[in-house]
């Protein structure tokens, strides 16, 4: 026996298919239909019809979409997983080096089960923490999974519901931690059916993907409840150890209590019953620290947010690049206020947005930010979504590797990034004809505005789009990649190995920068960084009895107190 249940306010009667037979559902309070049906079983598909419409509508909370977004969905028992993690405990966020990774292209087959195999070279490389983009159902075969709309159900060609529970299974059995992107402040166009049954969708707000989720308005009780349900979901049922909230500065809200602030309470009242401990980690580029400050103090009481800052004065120093966003940075200036104040623009104009932008942060621990130096929007937001290494020196791209990995921040890296793979991550979808010619002519002219030759812009759409952004794991052992892959390791482990660089006490960061010469020093505790982008060798006057303990060229050099540091070079130095 099976109860369905099913929030549809807008309609004056509901149906259920199920089992060759058609059930109508009782209507309930609050907008609410429900009927049991005793023949009802685990892998049956089902489907709704509203009023006395023909079209059959897969359930808005569906947990399992075999044939895709359009298709009937299907009925799925969470219990009957053999999970073996039953002793399996997360490590905390502040002692964390997360991946990044998107499972399409982490692997030549782009499955759940494929990425299983890769796990011990990242559990090798120092990594704690696997972070997954969009798992849930969108449409066609492949995408980045930003435009999903069942948000219930694990996309079925990456292997579906019992696919995503092995990978989580598999990563705690080798002690990494699972992390995953899920989208509540917009879904796909394709199969975005939710508006059929209610208002989760309001007039209010308009945002870049039309109307706003309804956070707010008329019926938002329950469409709160529909993404807090789904946040539990994922954690309780596939154990996932956190979750991160991507673009949370499009969450259109200004109910008393923030959605932010009902989510992280949530997702920290599971605790108590599951017996684990959860993070939830948002992407903002609002510069407010409000959002990671506890409900106590006033806050939303979020665990960690992303931190563009960091990235974008750290990559427009590397690249010279100005373009876009890129215009409020270039300053060692920047890179270093970034490095001690975490957010550069904190009450200051923004020539790139013409206003006043961010506060400052105060008496917040760093590991309440992630650092990084890629991540798949930095590389795949690119017209032709090529990574740093691709666009600097080896020697600047370790640069950006020790500055990530010595910094205050908690360490995010973005597949491939290890070893400079040459593969980029360019944007790709798997669309209908017509939508997908809109998507296509819609990024040519995104990037020509920008501009972009049009005919650089990698078309969305075409197949070859999608299988030239999958990593080439062979490449891995040979050189440079070899190289790289050795620095990152090295630096992984330097990090895991020295209490001052997880000290999360940003007053304990010093800096020290020449803007005309071209070079910046970072002390943490008994740690100095230093790295140089000037043209000839620098030399540098460091603490005494220093020794060099990583060097990203066998030209550094130390002499007494002095440092020589040559062109795109970077040092890591600690007492002897």
């Amino acid at each position: 026996m099976h109860r369905f249940r099913l929030w549809a306010p807008k309609a004056g009667k509901v149906s259920v298919q199920v089992a060759g037979q058609t059930f109508p559902l009782g209507k309930q309070d609050g907008g609410w239909w429900q009927v049991d049906v005793d023949a009802a079983r685990p892998g049956m598909d089902y489907a709704y019809f509203l009023d006395d419409e023909d079209l059959a509508l897969p359930d808005p909370r569906s947990p399992w979409q075999p044939s895709g977004v359009h298709g009937p969905s299907r009925l799925l028992d969470h219990t009957a997983f053999p999970w073996t993690d039953a002793a399996w405990e997360a490590p905390p966020l502040s002692s964390a080096v997360i991946y990044e990774l998107h499972v399409g292209t982490f692997t030549p087959e782009g499955t759940l089960d494929a990425a299983q195999t890769k796990l011990d070279t990242l559990r090798d490389l120092g990594i704690t923490h696997v972070e997954l983009m969009p798992v849930n159902s969108f449409p066609g075969v492949h995408g980045w999974g930003y435009d999903g709309v069942d948000l219930f159900a694990p996309h079925q060609p990456y292997g579906g519901p019992e696919a995503l529970k092995r990978l989580v299974d598999a990563c705690h059995a080798r002690g990494l931690a699972v992390l995953l992107d899920v989208l509540y402040n917009h879904l796909g166009p394709d199969g975005n059916y939710l508006g059929k049954f209610g208002p989760y969708f309001t007039a209010l707000h308009h945002t870049p993907w039309g109307d706003a989720v309804n956070l707010e308005d008329r019926g938002s009780h329950e469409v709160r409840r529909f993404f807090c349900d789904n946040a539990l979901m994922w954690l309780r049922d596939y154990h996932f150890d956190g979750l991160r909230l991507d673009a949370v500065h499009a969450y259109m809200d200004r109910s008393a209590i923030n959605f932010m602030e009902q989510l992280a309470s949530e997702v920290h009242a599971l605790e108590a019953h599951t017996g684990r401990s959860y993070v939830v980690i948002a992407e903002s580029d609002l510069n407010n620290p409000r959002l990671v400050t506890a409900s106590e103090a006033g806050g939303y009481g979020l665990d960690a947010q992303w931190s563009d800052d960091f990235h974008h004065a750290l990559f427009s120093v590397l690249t010279s690049d100005r373009a876009g966003y890129y215009a409020d940075f270039g300053s060692l200036a920047d890179l270093a206020k970034s490095l001690r104040e975490v957010f550069v623009y904190d009450g200051r104009y923004s020539p790139y947005r013409d206003r006043i932008h961010g506060r400052p942060v105060r008496n917040l621990p760093a590991s309440r930010f992630l650092g990084y130096a890629q991540n798949h929007d930095q590389v795949g937001n690119r017209a032709r979504g090529d990574r740093l290494s691709s666009i600097v020196s080896l020697g600047r791209a370790k640069i950006a590797a020790a500055l990530t990995l010595t910094g205050p921040f908690v360490p995010m890296l973005f597949q491939g990034e290890e070893w400079a793979a040459s593969a980029p991550f360019q944007y790709f979808t798997n669309h209908e004809k017509e939508l997908g010619r809109h998507i296509t002519e819609g990024r040519k002219k995104e990037f020509a505005a920008f501009g972009w030759d049009p005919v650089q812009v990698p078309d969305p759409q075409s197949p070859e789009t999608f299988e030239r952004s999958k990593l080439n794991w062979n490449e891995r052992s040979q050189p440079p990649h070899a190289e790289m892959v050795d620095w990152y390791r090295k630096l992984i482990a330097f990090r895991r190995s020295t209490p001052d660089l997880t000290d999360p006490d940003l007053s304990h960061v010093h800096l020290h920068f020449s803007e005309t010469e071209q070079w910046l020093v970072m002390e943490r505790g008994a740690v100095t960084v230093a790295f140089s982008l000037a043209r000839n060798p620098v030399q540098l006057e460091v603490r005494p009895g220093s020794m060099i303990a990583l060097a990203s060229s066998p030209e550094v050099r130390l002499d007494a107190n002095s440092l020589t540091l040559p062109p795109d070079s970077v040092a890591v130095l600690v007492p002897e």
